[in-house]
């Protein structure tokens, strides 16, 4: 496979995603507003979405294999274009609840896709390509503040933002399967790998791999806890302007970015299993200052120590896996993707819950404990790893 386009498609899409992922949180007191949305309802709408995460996971890690990956993935970008336009002209709330879900089963099984090409496209380099894919993700949701803004500067209509992103994943959907049927070409005649379905169960027993889906869980509910609340907690619950809570997200984000981008470069001096528990200790004290301090800068402050922590997280774990199994790269993405939004639908949907009985200052406290579970499963993650190195030193 020509590595080049594929990957072109790969980050254009990760990107795309990323910025879908935490429009979310960012319009949703627009959307509450326009659609009579409960704060109940609210986390609903991110359950919804995170449980669609779960099924696409579990579908895509079972069964991606069977089919060529990257049509596959070509022709999901084609549908989550389709259904986002749907839904930016939906006027009832039951109705978006009910196309969120859907958005999130196409959507996590392109990432679980995603993955899976990066991880055997790039072996010899997995940790910085899986870091630099997952910087895309991040740089979409760094972006997204900014694109929301900037729209809203045309039009304040929550409708605008969705259907603006679902033109530019229009288009990355052409090149995709532009790239596919080049790709088709290109291999027609050659022998295929046989296609089969991958089992989950085999995996999980592996009290590694079982520590992996608990350490995504708390990075789910970590990561979108924060990205879902943190501007209606700044604005509704501190006072801030939805401008200025917008910024501050913008500053996890950003912490996001970096991390991702640069994560690789600090295994020159850290051991994997080492990092793990660096970047877990840093997301931990970026969650408490978040909701210890109400300041502009101590919010900033948190959010980019949160973001810088957590943001390489995830494909640090993930790529210390499949170094472990590459084979089986889709159920270990799928596994991680399913501990992930689980995490974010637990988060979520608690601190709505949380928020009907309680201020939303009260019931942001979901954040900082998902921190600590993130913290003591990362830890027990890294023990692990560093148990397997010392049977394989070739992995170290």
């Amino acid at each position: 496979m020509s590595r080049r386009p594929a990957t072109t498609v790969i980050f254009a899409g990760f990107f795309l995603l990323g910025m879908l992922f935490i429009l979310w949180g960012i319009l949703l007191p627009d959307i509450a507003r326009d659609l009579a949305m409960s704060e109940v309802v609210s986390g609903a709408l991110f359950s919804l979405f995170s449980l669609g995460m779960m099924s696409g996971a579990i579908l895509g890690g079972k069964y991606a294999t069977r089919f060529d990956f990257l049509f596959l993935l070509a022709s999901l970008l084609v549908i989550d274009t389709v259904l986002l336009l749907i839904l930016s002209v939906l006027t009832q709330w039951q109705s978006v609840l009910v196309m969120v879900f859907f958005i999130g089963v196409i959507s996590s099984s392109m990432i679980t896709i995603g993955h899976t090409l990066i991880a055997q496209m790039f072996a010899e380099k997995r940790f910085a390509m899986m870091g630099v894919m997952d910087f895309m993700f991040s740089l979409g949701t760094f972006a997204s503040s900014f694109f929301v803004t900037l729209l809203y500067m045309a039009e304040h209509n929550w409708r605008l933002p969705i259907q603006v992103l679902s033109l530019a994943m229009l288009v990355v959907a052409g090149y995709a399967l532009l790239v596919a049927r080049t790709q088709r070409k290109v291999t027609a005649g050659k022998p295929k790998p046989p296609k089969q379905s991958l089992v989950f169960k085999d995996i999980i027993a592996q009290p590694v791999f079982l520590f992996l889906a608990l350490a995504s869980f708390g990075y789910g509910a970590v990561e979108f806890g924060n990205a879902n609340w943190f501007v209606s907690y700044a604005q509704n619950g501190i006072g801030y302007s939805g401008e200025v809570s917008r910024n501050l997200l913008a500053c996890f984000t950003a912490g996001m970015v970096i991390s991702r981008l640069g994560f690789a470069l600090l295994l020159r001096w850290f051991s994997v299993h080492r990092l793990i528990v660096v970047m877990a200790t840093l997301g931990l004290t970026g969650a408490l200052v978040i909701k210890l301090a109400d300041d502009l800068y101590g919010l900033a402050g948190g959010n980019l120590l949160l973001g810088l922590g957590i943001g390489g997280l995830f494909p640090l774990m993930l790529s210390a896996a499949m170094s472990l199994s590459p084979e089986k790269g889709p159920v270990l993405s799928g596994i991680s993707m399913v501990g992930n939004t689980i995490g974010v639908q637990v988060a979520s949907f608690s601190t709505g819950l949380w928020a009907n009985f309680a201020p939303l200052t009260t019931a942001f406290w979901v954040i900082p404990i998902a921190g600590v579970w993130l913290w003591v499963c990362a830890f027990g993650y890294s023990r692990l790893l560093k148990a397997n190195a010392a049977d394989r030193p070739d992995e170290e």
